[in-house]
């Protein structure tokens, strides 16, 4: 991959990220599935571009967001399952 593309595909996962935050400080009434859908996607575009710039701390954050986020995804399916 071209240290282009991957700057580009960095640049839509940052994108996600800030979405996210910007939805979750303005709405009335959090979806925490596309919250949680957002910052999962966001962490793995980040994670495709930093393994063509790699940097330990910024890989290790995003790993973890992305452990968190799956996580919160599935709390949410599991909250929206309960009658």
């Amino acid at each position: 991959m071209s240290g282009m593309l991957a700057n580009i595909i960095g640049l839509m996962g940052s994108a996600l990220f800030i979405g996210a935050f910007a939805y979750s400080n303005v709405t009335a009434s959090m979806n925490f599935v596309l919250f949680n859908l957002l910052n999962l996607f966001g962490a793995i575009l980040l994670i495709i571009s930093l393994t063509v710039h790699f940097n330990l701390a910024a890989m290790v954050m995003e790993v973890v967001w992305a452990i968190i986020a799956t996580l919160g995804l599935v709390k949410a399916w599991r909250g929206r399952a309960r009658p």
